[in-house]
């Protein structure tokens, strides 16, 4: 596997992002034609196209969804420990949940003072990536 940066830390899984997502909109928006240029006899069973596409569509969102929040939670518990274990201290309050998952890339070294900067002056998850110098990679995050 190639050294995790910020230009490449980013993970698509093809079968799921790509082809699953465009399946299901393929499906809704020839379940919206069907029903469009269906009969009055077959409007219920058209109809019954659409409602499952947007079931699918809800279960693709949601099943992808609940499943970052979960990673989430553990990152920040994750995070909060190595903050800890660093400084002593816990971890600072105002960050949010997106400048925490953004500081697991910093490495040991950097991370208490970047933590701080990112607290103090609100930086974004973007902005604090670009900042870390020692990248630290995480594989597991999908």
């Amino acid at each position: 596997m190639n050294e995790q940066n910020y230009k490449n830390h980013s993970r698509y899984v093809p079968l799921w992002h790509y082809f699953t997502g465009g399946a299901i909109i393929a499906v809704l928006i020839g379940g919206i034609v069907n029903l469009v240029k269906s009969s009055r006899e077959n409007a219920y069973s058209a109809s019954l196209i659409v409602v499952i596409a947007l079931i699918l569509g809800s279960i693709f969102w949601y099943a992808r969804s609940f499943a970052l929040k979960a990673q989430d939670r553990a990152i920040r518990a994750e995070e909060s420990l190595r903050h800890f274990i660093l400084t002593g201290k816990p971890l600072d309050h105002r960050l949010r949940m997106g400048q925490i998952i953004a500081l697991r890339f910093a490495s040991d070294e950097e991370f208490p003072e970047l933590a701080h900067k990112a607290a103090e002056k609100g930086l974004r998850s973007k902005t604090i990536k670009k900042m870390v110098k020692v990248w630290r990679a995480d594989n597991h995050r999908v």
